[in-house]
């Protein structure tokens, strides 16, 4: 080989770390930027199987959104970092949030145990792993975590509590009941626990169960706004028009800014054949949520039985293009 070729090779061969260490520091900051799409750009044509660049990579591909690239570029190298070094601690919170999110559940839960190992107090790895134990139905063990996480003790009224509406959040509603139960048993006097178990047996039609849990939260906590609207719910499912508007109106006297207390007033004035008032307290609630497609339906209903058929139309319409929005 010639003197010159020889120097070329030294000199790529020299220059092919430098470049790869330059383009991983520079998705590094990018990432601190919040800018994981130009981090990946930065990692282009760069050797996806070095695990420096398989690292990086795999984060960023985590915050952009694509879970199973990530999972991808980073499970087939965790052995390549040494255990409790800082390149495979974030590759195993990274490769649990990931699997976490790709839906994959039962494998990502190892994961967030072990981030959980040396990140104890963090609050997003406890939140997720907690939920991942509630979707592998592991109550004991979710509970646990969130009442780490919200510093309360795992087996008080409170913990209970807390894992229920994390179940609720969930659509676990089974375990939620269990939990709330047993909140029940330990403090019968828990503010939130019967509103729960109020709206769990709403949920279900069970409007006898509903009536007793609720008006035993609203006997704890009169200024629970959202008790006083269930329990006005409860009241227009069984058709009890007058006790509906009484409850209704208290849920609006305590809180004037929430939407649902609003529309039921507007189905139960029309029960009553109270045109005008129905109208005033749908045209509120949409005030307050120009998006519910409930209450432009309703109220294009009050509209057109007034005979005011051009606003009608409107609303009904809008009512008609939100539901074809929210089946998108």
């Amino acid at each position: 080989m010639s003197v010159l070729l020889l120097l070329v090779a030294l000199s790529q061969a020299a220059a092919a770390p430098r470049d790869k260490a330059s383009a991983v520091a520079s998705a590094r900051a990018l990432l601190q930027q919040d800018r994981p799409q130009a981090a990946i750009a930065a990692l282009a044509g760069q050797d996806a199987s070095d695990p420096a660049v398989a690292l990086v990579l795999g984060v960023a591909h985590y915050n952009a959104g694509n879970a199973v690239q990530a999972v991808a570029l980073l499970r087939p190298n965790l052995a390549r970092w040494a255990e409790g070094s800082s390149e495979r601690r974030e590759a195993e919170q990274v490769l649990g949030l990931a699997l976490y999110l790709a839906g994959r559940i039962a494998e990502a839960v190892p994961w967030l145990e072990a981030t959980r190992a040396w990140a104890g107090s963090n609050l997003e790895a406890n939140q997720i792993l907690g939920a991942a134990y509630i979707q592998t139905r592991q109550p004991d063990k979710a509970r646990e975590v969130l009442a780490r996480a919200f510093e309360v003790a795992p087996e008080s009224a409170a913990a209970h509590l807390l894992a229920a509406q994390m179940m609720i959040r969930l659509q676990q509603e089974e375990l939620a009941q269990a939990e709330l139960e047993q909140a029940a048993a330990k403090d019968p006097r828990l503010p939130q626990v019967h509103f729960l178990l109020g709206q769990l047996a709403l949920f279900r039609a069970r409007f006898a169960d509903a009536l007793s849990h609720t008006r035993k939260e609203i006997e704890l906590n009169p200024g629970n706004n959202l008790a006083w609207s269930q329990l006005g719910d409860i009241y227009v499912r069984q058709q009890k028009w007058d006790e509906a508007v009484a409850a209704l109106q208290r849920s609006i006297w305590v809180s004037p800014f929430y939407s649902a207390p609003y529309i039921l007033l507007g189905r139960a004035y029309m029960k009553q054949a109270q045109p005008a008032a129905a109208e005033a307290m749908l045209r509120r609630a949409v005030e307050y949520d120009p998006n519910n497609k409930q209450a432009h339906y309703l109220l294009g209903q009050v509209l057109q039985q007034a005979g005011r058929a051009e606003e009608a139309r409107k609303e009904l319409e809008l009512a008609e293009r939100l539901q074809g929005a929210a089946g998108r």
